[in-house]
C-alpha cells in the first residue's frame, strides 16, 4: 500500500526532528515505491548507528561511574602522545570531566581524523572541568629516558590542574611519585572517556609543535611525520643529519649520528 506523501516529502520528515513512528517505517518499508523503501532503509541505518554509538558512549563512563560511587568526585585521565618518534618532546593531558559532559564521537585519539580531534578538543577544553597538559623535550628524554620522562610530562600535567583531582585514570601505567589512587586501564584511550579525552588533548598539543617546528626545520618534513621514523624521515637524516630536536639516545638516530662522527 503506497503511503501517502511525496518521495521528497517523506524524505523530509525522515530528516526532521520529530519522532518517528515505528510503524509508519513498517508503512514505508512496504510501500511499492523502491525510492520510499531506500529511505526507510537509510534511516534504520542512522538510528541503529545513533544506537552503537550511545551505547558506546555509556560503556566509555564505567570507570569514571564506578569511582563515583566510591565517593571520588574529581577524577582525572591522563595519557601520552610521542613516546615513539625520534623527534620532537612527548607530550603528556590530564582531563578532568564533568558528569554531564557530551561524550558523542570521544575516543581514542588514533581512531580519529585530524579534524575530528581538533573538534573534540575544542569541546573538552570548553567543556572539562580542569585541563592540565606537560612537556618534555628531547635533551630530556635523552638524559634520563623516554619512560622516565613521559611520566615526567604527566606528573607536570598533573600539577597544572585546578581544582586537583582525588582520583586518577590512565592507560596502561602507574604513576610513580604520586600519592593519589590510581588506576591503570589496558587500552584505557578505548575504554574511559576521561583518558580518551586526554589522549586527544596530548596528540593534539604536540601534533601543533610538531608542525610549528618545521617551519624552523623545513627539510625534515616534521610536518607530515611528526617526528616519527618513517621512510620519509630517515631520508632526511641521512641527507641532512641530526637537528637539535632529535631524540639522540633512540637507535635510528644514535647510529646516524655516529656515522657522522657525532658521537664518540
Amino acid at each position: 500500500m503506497k503511503v501517502q506523501g511525496t518521495v521528497r516529502e517523506i524524505e523530509a520528515r525522515l530528516n526532521s526532528d520529530s519522532e518517528i513512528d515505528p510503524g509508519w517505517i513498517d508503512q514505508l518499508l512496504a510501500d511499492p515505491r523502491a525510492g520510499v523503501q531506500k529511505l526507510a532503509r537509510s534511516f534504520l541505518r542512522r538510528q541503529e548507528k545513533i544506537r552503537s554509538e550511545q551505547e558506546r558512549v555509556e560503556r566509555m563512563w564505567q570507570f569514571e561511574h564506578t569511582y563515583r560511587q566510591q565517593g571520588y568526585r574529581l577524577i582525572a585521565g591522563l595519557d601520552e602522545a610521542g613516546r615513539g618518534p625520534l623527534a620532537g618532546p612527548v607530550t603528556a593531558a590530564a582531563v578532568i570531566l564533568p558528569e554531564d559532559f557530551d561524550a558523542i564521537g570521544l575516543n581514542d585519539s588514533k581512531k580519529l581524523t585530524r579534524e575530528e580531534r581538533q573538534a573534540l578538543r575544542t569541546r573538552i577544553e570548553g567543556g572539562a572541568l580542569a585541563v592540565g597538559i606537560g612537556i618534555v623535550d628531547n635533551q630530556t628524554i635523552d638524559e634520563i629516558n623516554i619512560l622516565q620522562a613521559t611520566f615526567e610530562a604527566m606528573r607536570r600535567a598533573l600539577d597544572e590542574l585546578v581544582p586537583k583531582p582525588d582520583m586518577l585514570l590512565l592507560d596502561a601505567v602507574k604513576l610513580p611519585g604520586v600519592k593519589l589512587p590510581q588506576h591503570g586501564i589496558v587500552k584505557g584511550d578505548a575504554l574511559s572517556h576521561s583518558i580518551a579525552a586526554a589522549s586527544i588533548i596530548a596528540k593534539t598539543v604536540r601534533d601543533e609543535w610538531m608542525r610549528q617546528a618545521a617551519e624552523e626545520y623545513p627539510q625534515y618534513g616534521f610536518d607530515r611525520h611528526l617526528g616519527y621514523g618513517t621512510p620519509e624521515h630517515l631520508e632526511a637524516l641521512d641527507k641532512w643529519g641530526l637537528c637539535p630536536l632529535h631524540r639522540r639516545s633512540f637507535a635510528p638516530v644514535e647510529e646516524r649520528a655516529h656515522r657522522r662522527g657525532m658521537i664518540g
